[in-house]
């Protein structure tokens, strides 16, 4: 018999396991739980997100909270649980569902979750990618090392960039895994997002910038001179960097947000619209 595996992961998936299964790891931590939704900021004025519901635990923090609750499961055996928990919250709704096929909420929204840590990164493009959805703030338990990456300085893919053009992503803290069950083999974190009050990039601009990271990170430490090559000319590049106070070697992942507002920016006055680069990724 042919193994099963994850469409996320390529991970070969154990008997009795979803077509899906994602790798939950369920936090029982009650002073956790509530530390993530007392970072969240929620009020009844809210409607809460939370993908990868479990059994609940977090939810039923979530549901004395929040206005509203949208709690996502795929996993059959937890949404009946979820059904149990909730049934005398009228404020919430258990939402049976692969994570990856919902639609976000149209209304401004605030995301709160333990999300399966192997389909990380999938989630993070589902939420930011588009800055044109309803998230406004977000408080996250991912994989610590997922964590480091989209918080650190030194930028290697093009999509963590394009995210902070519109969200501010902040590493809070590292849980222990012994918070979990069953116990994860890697770390985990706790990451913040908080929707900037203005953006470096406008928002109608989102798939253009996409397209410009993109081009731009394809090797992050490559110097500015030979990652920008193609969009602008000599005298551009000296002038741009000139503006920007850049050391001559410089590479191109070490730019910060504001440098990148400003290369966008001067791409789109001065750099006629064939040359800029388009992204290859389907939005």
């Amino acid at each position: 018999m042919t193994k099963r595996t994850h469409r996320y992961s390529n991970k070969k998936l154990s008997r009795g396991e979803p077509p899906n299964f994602s790798g939950q790891h369920l936090m029982h931590n009650k002073k956790l739980l509530h530390e993530i939704v007392d970072r969240a900021n929620i009020s009844k004025k809210d409607t809460a997100l939370e993908l990868g519901a479990g059994k609940g635990t977090l939810t039923t923090v979530l549901n004395e909270r929040a206005g509203k609750v949208l709690a996502v499961e795929y996993d059959s055996k937890f949404v009946e649980i979820l059904t149990k928990k909730t049934a005398e919250y009228k404020n919430t709704k258990i939402i049976h569902q692969d994570i990856m096929k919902i639609h976000l909420p149209r209304e401004k929204f605030v995301v709160v979750s333990n999300i399966p840590f192997s389909i990380t990164t999938p989630i993070m493009k589902m939420l930011l990618n588009n800055p044109l959805t309803g998230l406004q703030r977000g408080v996250i338990v991912m994989e610590k090392g997922a964590a480091k990456r989209f918080t650190s300085k030194f930028v290697k893919n093009h999509y963590v960039l394009a995210w902070r053009m519109w969200f501010d992503l902040y590493y809070i803290k590292e849980i222990s895994r012994d918070h979990f069950s069953p116990p994860p083999r890697v770390d985990s974190a706790i990451l913040l997002i908080k929707r900037k009050v203005e953006p470096i990039v406008s928002y109608k601009y989102y798939a253009t910038f996409l397209g410009l990271a993109e081009y731009s990170l394809n090797n992050p430490n490559l110097s500015m001179d030979i990652a920008l090559k193609g969009i602008f000319t000599p005298l551009q590049m000296k002038k741009l960097k000139r503006s920007l106070s850049i050391q001559q070697d410089t590479p191109i992942g070490r730019l910060t947000e504001s440098h990148w507002g400003i290369i966008f920016d001067t791409m789109t006055k001065y750099v006629q619209r064939p040359l800029w680069p388009r992204t290859k990724k389907k939005l």
